[in-house]
């Protein structure tokens, strides 16, 4: 028994500074923002309590184009990070799968391809946004392709904020781009996990390379792809740097809003730390919820297989 518990004393030792760090950097500022998002406060002065009118000043049912003290309407920006989210499950995770299918299979130049899909993922987001709004400028990379091709008869000018589909393109294109790799880096890993056993048995009954990675491959990969779908998801929700640096006058842009650059100009430069606060409440609530409900959808799959 004595032994027993030393060595129980023993684990939580070793454990109490990450669970240390946990609680402060996690679960403590988490219920201090839920604290906050109830109160009209600058950070500086007296707090005053206004109950549910925060999250009532979040615009969440106005129309688009309503505005809270000047900044974008909540609403509007919920909806761009949800279509950025259905732009990650239809585009980015089929071709980050697709990829990890076709380097698992052992092509020549393997390691290569795989350096090269992933260097994005290391690049530093701002470089990453520089480059684009290049690409992307009137005399750009894009424009001269187009104009060349003769799809466009005059160069287009993406990042205009007048122009708001056009801009959420333009931003959302190497939002997509940039984690592709990450991605199938981590469909890659789930690849290689499947027993060569598996693949083998499947070819000796006559099964193509396209068989085995629909009826063995991904089959065996089922919880890789529901963390990768989490990830996509919860990411797109708290999309903020290449919004920050690709929109024209940065944070403020009404047509390329995301949650997260909303709270940042309530919180910097308007000091509302309670409607700032209100908004990273319900971003969490957000991801938990998504993140459940993937995780119901993926377990009611494995259930019925």
């Amino acid at each position: 028994m004595k032994s027993k518990k030393t060595d129980g004393l023993t684990v939580f030792l070793f454990l109490l500074p990450g669970l240390l760090l946990f609680v402060g950097i996690l679960i403590a500022p988490l219920f201090v923002s839920a604290y906050y998002s109830f109160f009209q406060w600058d950070g500086l002065g007296e707090k005053i309590y206004v109950g549910w009118g925060n999250y009532k000043t979040l615009s969440l049912f106005k129309k688009p184009d309503a505005f809270a003290f000047g900044v974008p309407a909540m609403n509007a920006a919920v909806k761009h990070v949800f279509i950025l989210a259905g732009l990650s499950l239809v585009l980015q995770l089929p071709l980050s799968l697709g990829l990890a299918l076709l380097l698992g299979r052992g092509i020549r130049g393997e390691r290569f391809f795989l350096s090269v899909f992933f260097l994005p993922v290391l690049i530093s987001t701002t470089v990453i946004g520089r480059l684009w709004q290049k690409i992307f400028a009137s005399e750009g990379l894009v424009n001269s392709i187009l104009t060349g091709l003769g799809i466009l008869k005059e160069p287009l000018n993406w990042l205009a904020e007048s122009e708001g589909n056009l801009l959420l393109i333009a931003i959302f294109i190497p939002m997509l781009w940039q984690y592709v790799g990450y991605h199938m880096l981590l469909m890659y890993a789930g690849v290689k996990s499947v027993p060569k056993e598996l693949r083998e048995a499947a070819k000796i009954d006559g099964a193509t390379n396209w068989q085995v990675d629909r009826y063995v491959v991904i089959p065996s990969m089922k919880q890789v792809l529901k963390v990768s779908v989490i990830f996509a998801v919860t990411g797109s929700l708290k999309s903020y740097d290449l919004v920050a640096v690709m929109a024209p006058q940065g944070i403020k842009t009404q047509a390329a809003a995301v949650p997260s650059t909303v709270l940042h100009d309530f919180l910097s430069n308007r000091m509302k730390y309670g409607i700032g606060s209100a908004i990273a409440m319900v971003l969490i609530v957000l991801c938990f919820f998504f993140a459940l409900l993937i995780n119901l959808l993926f377990r009611d799959r494995d259930a019925k297989g």
